[in-house]
């Protein structure tokens, strides 16, 4: 009687211990954007506004460099070259392939500014944590939908669509939506003197 009460304790031992840790499930760890800065620069002065980025794509880099302007910044992103140029509303292209146009950006006003391009992507419900920008920021999608929940809502952009911004230290949060992959460009103006990020709450 005695063994067959260790017998049943040692087979449930077993289970315990085969048993996977719940923190250690997949879908117990969040995953995140991967978040990528391709390309910057810093200005002492922005051009008079209203301010619009125009995106463009060349054949090559240096096709783009050529066309680069003082607020232009270029990077190589899914196999193009792309041009983005901060500027006013239908300023005229600098010779590559118009993509869009996204604006007016939030107005901003620093001692210096910060002009950055990232390239974000992930999975179907890869999130940011909630934060906040010393400026404003814009969005292009590649591919999938973009989510982004501040206090005023949530909002979406689907592939080949593009996001305006909101103003200084608005919290967010930016995720995929979608049931494909994300992959979005962002553009920033920001304070330089100031964090790029910094974590914030969503009330």
């Amino acid at each position: 009687m005695r063994s067959g009460i260790l017998g049943e304790r040692w087979v449930i031992l077993a289970i315990l211990l085969c048993a996977p840790e719940p923190w250690s499930s997949p879908m117990a760890a969040e995953q995140r954007l991967v978040i990528k800065p391709v390309a910057e620069r810093k200005l002492e002065q922005l051009p008079a506004g209203p301010l619009y980025w125009s995106l463009e794509t060349f054949a090559t880099r240096a096709q783009a460099e050529a066309a680069a302007g003082p607020t232009s910044l270029v990077a190589e992103i899914a196999g193009k070259a792309w041009l983005f140029t901060l500027g006013a509303k239908d300023s005229k292209g600098a010779g590559g392939n118009p993509v869009v146009q996204i604006g007016p950006i939030p107005p901003i006003v620093a001692p210096e500014y910060l002009l950055r391009i990232n390239h974000a992507s992930g999975p179907p419900g890869a999130k940011t944590g909630v934060h906040s920008h010393p400026g404003s920021e814009a969005f292009y999608v590649l591919a999938g939908r973009l989510g982004q929940k501040t206090p005023s809502g949530v909002g979406y952009a689907e592939a080949g669509q593009a996001m305006n911004g909101h103003g200084a230290d608005v919290p967010m949060e930016v995720f995929s939506s979608g049931v494909a992959n994300l992959d979005q460009l962002v553009m920033f103006v920001v304070d330089a003197t100031r964090p790029f990020s910094t974590p914030a709450r969503l009330e």
